[in-house]
C-alpha cells in the first residue's frame, strides 16, 4: 500500500473513534471500507488490506506519528482515543484538515465548487524544521524582515513554540542577542539554519500561560491584562458570540438595542486593530485609555474622506 493510504487509514480509524469512543472491530472495519470506496474514485489502487494485525500495528504506528494513544477497554469492548483536554485542539485541528484534503482531492474539477484564496504559502515551510529544533531544543540561525524596516537582521535564537493567528505562522523564541523572548513571522523568515548546540528551556516556562491573555500574537514585556468593556449592536453581537473574540469573554449585559461584553486581556495593537475593524457596530467603554485611542483612529480616518 502506498504511503497515501496508510496515512489515510490511520487518520480515517481516529475519525472514528473520534465520532464513536469504543467501537468495536467490525464497527471500524466497516467504516474504513466504505470510507475507502470514496477514496478509490482518485486512486484504483489505493486498497484497504485490513485485519486485526493491521489494526494493532495502525495503533503502535498513530502512537508513534500523532502522539495519540489508542487503548481497547474489555468493559466496554470497543476501542477508544486516551486524550487529554489539552491535546483536543490540536486533534480536531488535524482532522479538520484531513477532511478537507480529501474533499478537495475528490472533486475532479473544483473551479465550479469551490473558490480557493490565492496566495502564497504563509512560511509553512520552515515548519517541519522548527519543530524539529523546538523539540531537540537547538538553537536556530536565520534572516528576519520586518514590515517597517528595509534592512535584513540576522537572528540567533532559541525556538519554544510555534504559534497561529489568522491563517499566519509565528516562531516564539527567545533572542540570543538581548535575551528576550519575541514572536518572529515564519513568512518573514529566510536562510533558516539549525544548530546542534542544546539550550535549556526558561525554568517556569510554560507557553499556554504565555498566551493566556493575549489578544493575537503581541504580549508586553511589562503590564498586566485588563478588564476590556465593550459595547456592540445587536446584529454584530451574533457574529461574537459564535465566534467569540477570545476565550475570557463574558456578556455582561444585553438588551434589544446593545450587548455588553467583557475580555480580560492585554490591550495589545492586535486587540486595537481588531475593535477598528468592526466600525460603528463596537463603542469601547474600558478602559478610557483605550477608548480614546479608537476615537482618535476613526477621527483620523475620517478627516482622510473630509478632505476628499
Amino acid at each position: 500500500m502506498s504511503k497515501r493510504g496508510y496515512i489515510s487509514r490511520y487518520l480515517l480509524l481516529l475519525k472514528k473513534l473520534q465520532q464513536k469512543p469504543y467501537a468495536s472491530f467490525k464497527e471500524i472495519e466497516e467504516y474504513l471500507d466504505y470510507q475507502f470506496q470514496f477514496l478509490q474514485q482518485r486512486d484504483d489502487h489505493l486498497t484497504i488490506g485490513f485485519s486485526q494485525r493491521t489494526l494493532q500495528r495502525d495503533i503502535k504506528e498513530i502512537d508513534v506519528m500523532f502522539g495519540i494513544t489508542i487503548e481497547y477497554s474489555p468493559r466496554m469492548k470497543g476501542y477508544f482515543i486516551v486524550q487529554k483536554s489539552s491535546e483536543n485542539m490540536n486533534f480536531t485541528r488535524m482532522l479538520e484538515a484531513f477532511d478537507m484534503f480529501q474533499s478537495l482531492n475528490l472533486a475532479q474539477d473544483l473551479t465550479p465548487y469551490v473558490h480557493l484564496e490565492k496566495g502564497k504559502p504563509q512560511g509553512t515551510e520552515h515548519l517541519y524544521g522548527l519543530l524539529h529544533a523546538i523539540k531537540n531544543r537547538y538553537r536556530v540561525m536565520f534572516t528576519y524582515e520586518k514590515f517597517y524596516e528595509e534592512e535584513f537582521s540576522q537572528r540567533h535564537t532559541e525556538p519554544l513554540a510555534l504559534k497561529e493567528y489568522r491563517n499566519r505562522w509565528y516562531l516564539l523564541a527567545k533572542d540570543c542577542g538581548d535575551g528576550s523572548i519575541k514572536t518572529f513571522a515564519l513568512d518573514r523568515i529566510s536562510m533558516l539554519q539549525i544548530s546542534n548546540h542544546i539550550f535549556v528551556v526558561p525554568e517556569g516556562h510554560n507557553v499556554e500561560e504565555y498566551f493566556t491573555f493575549c489578544f493575537g500574537i503581541e504580549r508586553p514585556n511589562n503590564g498586566k491584562p485588563e478588564e476590556i468593556l465593550l459595547s456592540l449592536s445587536t446584529h454584530q453581537a451574533k457574529y461574537i458570540k459564535t465566534l467569540p473574540l477570545h476565550y475570557t469573554q463574558e456578556i455582561v449585559m444585553e438588551n434589544e438595542d446593545e450587548v455588553q461584553i467583557k475580555l480580560e486581556v492585554f490591550p495589545t495593537h492586535d486587540l486595537y486593530m481588531e475593535i477598528m475593524s468592526l466600525g460603528e457596530q463596537v463603542k469601547v467603554l474600558k478602559p478610557k485609555s483605550l477608548a480614546r485611542k479608537v476615537a482618535e483612529g476613526h477621527k483620523t480616518a475620517w478627516m482622510k474622506y473630509e478632505k476628499a
